[in-house]
């Protein structure tokens, strides 16, 4: 049987089938492998970039974390050198009040020394004194007896 302007159908046939298988081949051989391929990277490519936000997450974590330390020790060393200073203080403040405490005795200890000193000074000034007069004394009385003694004689 023939068909006007020279169908076979039978032709057709065959060659939508031989379509068919080719279609099925390359969807075995070509579509599913890349596709599979493809799912495969794109899941890789999601893990890695799911892993990479999860580190740098810990990252901001950690670094938070470490501003948190250095901010306490921050303050910590500020409260130790605000306790530091405070001692220091209180130190110079002592060796202050010691310092005036051994001036003080110092003056005391030097008025005394002083006080004596004069006491001393005065003592052997009497002395001399003594002594001076003591000597004029006999000067003069021995002058006078030798005026006399030269009177009488």
């Amino acid at each position: 049987m023939t068909l006007p302007l020279n169908i076979n159908w039978q032709q057709i046939l065959l060659h939508m089938f031989n379509l068919v298988l080719l279609f099925g081949g390359l969807y075995l051989l070509l579509y599913k492998p890349v596709k599979k391929f493809m799912d495969d990277r794109e899941e890789k490519y999601k893990r890695m970039d799911d892993e990479a936000n999860e580190k740098l997450a810990r990252a901001s974590a950690a670094e938070e974390e470490i501003a948190e330390k250095t901010r306490r020790a921050e303050e910590q060393i500020a409260r130790d050198i605000a306790e530091a200073k405070r001692e220091a203080e209180n130190e110079a403040e002592n060796i202050i009040k010691d310092a005036k405490n051994v001036k003080k005795q110092m003056i005391i200890d030097a008025e005394d020394a002083a006080t004596r000193e004069k006491n001393r000074i005065i003592n052997d000034a009497r002395e001399e004194i003594a002594e001076l007069a003591v000597k004029a004394a006999e000067k003069v009385l021995s002058e006078k007896t030798s005026a006399a003694g030269d009177a009488d004689a």
